[in-house]
């Protein structure tokens, strides 16, 4: 099953088919959770998911990039970046190991 996408649609009928709220309620809080996530990241928050994993924001300092056609250096600008880094379990999970790992 490698390379298929879920999709906003996708997690919305998985909270219908399995939580039993109606299409709408489960597109509303699908919708939901990924704006509160969304927000808070924003704001710069880390937002950590026990047993799935963290969203980090991480401040990148301004560089000398190389533009690989004609080598020319530019200076890449200071920006934030948000990272994911996946809990213990997740990792775990990922390698057919389920409910080996620590809790993070």
């Amino acid at each position: 099953m490698a390379g298929q996408t879920v999709t906003r649609a996708d997690l919305c009928e998985a909270v219908y088919q399995k939580i039993g709220l109606s299409r709408t309620e489960s597109s509303k809080l699908v919708e939901a959770v990924l704006d509160e996530i969304c927000d808070a990241v924003a704001r710069g928050e880390n937002v950590k998911l026990s047993s799935f994993g963290s969203f980090v924001v991480r401040d990148k300092g301004e560089r000398i990039g190389r533009n690989p056609k004609t080598g020319v250096e530019v200076p890449i600008e200071p920006r934030r970046v948000m990272v994911f880094k996946p809990s213990n379990v997740m990792k775990a999970r990922i390698n057919g190991q389920a409910g080996e790992g620590d809790e993070e």
